[in-house]
């Protein structure tokens, strides 16, 4: 359904670092930076970014925006959270874990990334 997803980030090395570290957890290579400062991480299914804004304005966050990362499962999950805490992330509402909604049952953690983003991942539970 996406091509990519780009966000704004005040200090894209910081960001690198978090993202980096997050994305590994889930078996993603690190980001490759370009010659505008801009760091990617390509995937055969799309393309995940990060970059200043270009207008020149401080990054900001969505307000109710989040981006979900899929995981295999909860131990996944609790590393990419324990990895986003040691590279500079914010843990934000419940701790890592089981939320029902209707007939769903998954797994997932949040986290604020350096700029403020809000970060999930998620595995669907059978």
């Amino acid at each position: 359904m996406f091509s990519h997803i780009m966000l704004g980030a005040d200090d894209v090395a910081a960001s690198k670092k978090f993202y980096d570290a997050i994305l590994e957890t889930l078996g993603h290579k690190p980001g490759v930076m370009d010659d505008k400062g801009r760091c990617f991480y390509y995937e055969k299914t799309g393309v995940f970014s990060l970059s200043k804004p270009i207008d020149g304005s401080p990054a900001s966050c969505g307000n109710g925006s989040t981006i979900g990362f899929s995981a295999s499962n909860a131990d996944v999950i609790d590393a990419w959270h324990a990895a986003g805490l040691d590279n500079g992330g914010t843990a934000i509402e419940d701790p890592p874990g089981v939320r029902e909604g209707g007939a769903i049952k998954m797994y997932l953690a949040y986290l604020r990334d350096p700029s403020g983003n809000k970060v999930c991942a998620l595995h669907m539970m059978k």
